[in-house]
């Protein structure tokens, strides 16, 4: 089986992926664990001596308690040597955590690029810009580039993981950059820009015919005030980049690195699978590989189901007096068990056939489904472990 290289030296597991990367974006489908795994991944860089940041979307509660923390922050947290003493887990580096913030994020790069004082102000008491930095489709995933691109060359991180956000379509945030180009070189955005930046309020008198008339028409119903602000936050926002196509495509750039990996994460239904692979489609397509995928929630066959006889015998062994119904529920379960497990590794046999036919074959970790949550750093330290082993 050929693998993943770098430099020449294959990629063998999680391990030497997490060393020789500097980012690693976990990619997939709402409800698949991805961010568990982003977490996982963190724990894992962190007990190989890695100082390693988990920059997280939209994190459960009981994940960031069961890292010691009471919550998920936008600012930089990290979780104390001590809490990993308490777990029994030995991690000379460090993890970090922090939570995206759209608005935080936005609101940061306004105040770092504003050419003075006025223009930040400006921009952030616009009305278009509330809207904007809130609640825009794709403001979240391009802010996640965005931030993802700031703390990239942070000197004290090892290694980044982006939880990427969660959205109907996993790799919306491949796309972010190029939507963020498409709309500020769009006609009405040229026509509004020009008829606003000469004179610093909006005037048709400078347009050709057509434009002056389809942006009256939309002032018919939009109100012309509207206009006038989409005009001057359109035209700041261009000159607080010097250029926002420019910087779009920087970030769009750094997605392209040959020191960022993808880890595409799905579980074993059969609809996560075909998107997960449709995904890896869309990754090669742009020109980016699948380093390594992670099959969640895996049910593996009980190892020798006990016949009803012998499960009575344990009870009686133990000391327990069960009712009849009881054992028959039991063995009932593990028949279950069994059966969800054939149908898992029918499912998965569609993404190995796939996989077999990718070369360089990615990585795979095949994470069991535990019978309790990942509520606590034991059981986030369960799924690293499993994440360590790889399959081809």
């Amino acid at each position: 089986v050929k693998f993943v290289t770098v430099d020449g030296f294959p990629i063998v597991n999680f391990e030497t992926l997490i060393d020789s990367r500097r980012v690693i974006l976990c990619v997939g489908s709402g409800g698949v664990g991805k961010t568990t795994t982003a977490a996982a991944l963190g724990l894992l860089a962190a007990q190989r001596g890695r100082r390693a940041l988990c920059l997280t979307i939209d994190p459960a509660r009981r994940l960031a308690q069961s890292l010691g923390l009471e919550e998920f922050r936008a600012d930089a947290q990290q979780v104390s040597a001590e809490r990993f003493r308490q777990a029994g887990i030995e991690a000379p580096g460090s993890l970090t955590v922090m939570m995206l913030n759209t608005k935080r994020t936005f609101d940061e790069i306004v105040e770092r690029y504003a050419s003075s004082p006025e223009v930040r102000d400006r921009i952030m008491h616009n009305q278009m810009y509330h809207y904007v930095s809130t609640a825009l489709a794709g403001t979240q995933e391009y802010m996640a580039m965005e931030k993802l691109y700031a703390v990239k060359n942070d000197p004290n991180f090892d290694l980044i993981i982006l939880d990427t956000p969660p959205t109907s379509n996993a790799l919306d945030f491949l796309d972010a950059p190029d939507r963020l180009i498409d709309a500020l070189d769009s006609s009405a955005t040229r026509w509004l820009i020009r008829a606003f930046e000469s004179t610093g309020r909006l005037s048709f008198d400078l347009l050709a015919r057509s434009a002056a008339m389809a942006l009256r028409g939309v002032g018919k119903f939009t109100g012309t005030g509207f206009l006038e602000q989409v005009a001057e936050f359109l035209t700041e926002l261009n000159d607080l980049f010097g250029g926002f196509t420019q910087r779009a495509r920087q970030v769009q750039s750094a997605l392209r690195a040959a020191d960022v990996a993808y880890v595409l994460v799905t579980s074993p239904s059969p609809t996560t699978i075909r998107e997960v692979l449709f995904f890896s489609e869309r990754l090669t397509q742009l020109g980016m590989s699948s380093d390594a995928f992670v099959i969640n929630r895996i049910h593996h066959p009980p190892p020798n189901a006990p016949s009803q006889q012998a499960i009575r015998q344990a009870v009686e062994q133990s000391g327990l007096a069960l009712d009849e119904d009881v054992v028959t529920r039991l063995q009932a379960i593990m028949k279950d068990e069994a059966t969800q497990a054939a149908m898992d590794a029918h499912h998965l046999l569609v993404l190995h056939e796939a996989l077999h036919l990718v070369d360089p074959a990615p990585l795979r970790a095949m994470v069991p489904a535990f019978p309790y949550d990942v509520h606590d750093l034991e059981s986030l330290h369960d799924v690293a472990k499993a994440l360590a082993r790889v399959t081809t």
